[in-house]
């Protein structure tokens, strides 16, 4: 029996995030897949900081990647009838990101959602447009997820 092929988008609170769950839950469904859905909290330390304010910020980042991950994974729960596998990190996005794609060998395809305001797509998607791979041992293939499609036109294209 082979192993379900996976898909995996970025959590977050933005939404391209939701674009491209929904993308990715309805290949998932429609190829007998599955979502991995990944949060990672971000906290950024400038310097030394009162040993109070550094535990107020990892626990106020850890609880909004919680959030934003729970939020997608009942959005993809909804379409693929399934619960997604949820993972939480902590650290750089980019780092646990390859991380992940290096361990797990069934993850297939990175679905990325573009931004559509003024400060570009994103830093993922800006970063595979000049060319720059995200992945150094195991290269996988990217879906970027266009802004402004809605959830129908996805629907046709998933």
């Amino acid at each position: 029996m082979s192993m379900a092929r996976k898909f995996l988008v970025i959590a977050d609170d933005s939404d391209e995030s939701r674009l491209a769950a929904y993308f990715a839950a309805r290949r998932a469904r429609n190829t007998e897949g599955l979502v991995v859905i990944l949060a990672v909290a971000q906290v950024e330390s400038s310097g030394e900081l009162w040993l109070g304010v550094g535990d107020a910020m990892r626990a106020e980042a850890l609880h909004n990647a919680e959030t934003a991950l729970e939020s997608l994974a009942e959005d993809v729960e909804e379409v693929t009838g399934a619960r997604p596998e949820v993972i939480l990190r902590e650290g750089v996005l980019l780092d646990e990101l390859r991380k992940l794609i290096e361990t797990d060998d069934a993850i297939a395809i990175l679905v990325l959602g573009a931004a559509s305001d003024s400060e570009g797509p994103g830093p993922l998607v800006s970063a595979l447009g000049r060319g720059k791979g995200l992945f150094d041992a195991r290269v996988i293939p990217v879906t970027v997820v266009p802004a402004g499609l809605t959830r129908e036109q996805l629907k046709a294209l998933a």
